[in-house]
């Protein structure tokens, strides 16, 4: 399960910055609550199962793999690896302080997460700051987070 789950990550992060590369920011908020909000929530579930260097490792490399797959979308694969790596460590300190039900926890560090991912990867990504695309997007990644986690939730993938 663990090795599905890291393939479905990788595809959802690489999907997402090639769509944006060819719609553009657009296309960002439906990105963000179907493919983010997964990556999201899976983030969560593998947080409790890689360590962080693994983790570091993936983010890298689903960055460097929609790179290879489109040239054309390096600024998009820069801004998702930035945006990514903040949003993974807030994430990641979030869901590690927080107490409480696997769920309380996941969604509580999906919002902040999608926070942090939500202001830096369209800034960079496009060069100026959209405050509609980012609140699309915040609002986006956390209802379909919420939707992730309660689907992977981990007794549905025991």
């Amino acid at each position: 399960m663990l090795t599905i789950a890291i393939l479905i990550y990788a595809a959802a992060m690489t999907l997402a910055n090639l769509s944006v590369a060819m719609w553009g920011p657009a296309i960002t908020p439906i990105n963000a609550f179907v493919l983010i909000g997964l990556d999201l929530a899976l983030r969560d579930w593998l947080h409790m199962r890689l360590r962080a260097w693994q983790m570091g490792a993936l983010i890298v490399a689903t960055g460097a793999l929609t790179y290879l797959l489109n040239p054309a979308a390096g600024m998009i694969a820069a801004a998702s690896a930035c945006a990514f790596s903040a949003a993974a460590l807030v994430d990641w300190a979030t869901f590690t302080r927080l107490r409480g039900s696997w769920m309380w926890r996941a969604n509580g560090s999906n919002i902040a997460g999608a926070a942090v991912d939500s202001l830096i990867f369209p800034t960079i990504a496009f060069g100026v700051l959209m405050p509609g695309i980012v609140l699309a997007q915040f609002a986006a990644k956390v209802a379909g987070g919420a939707l992730w986690a309660y689907l992977i939730r981990p007794r549905a993938l025991a």
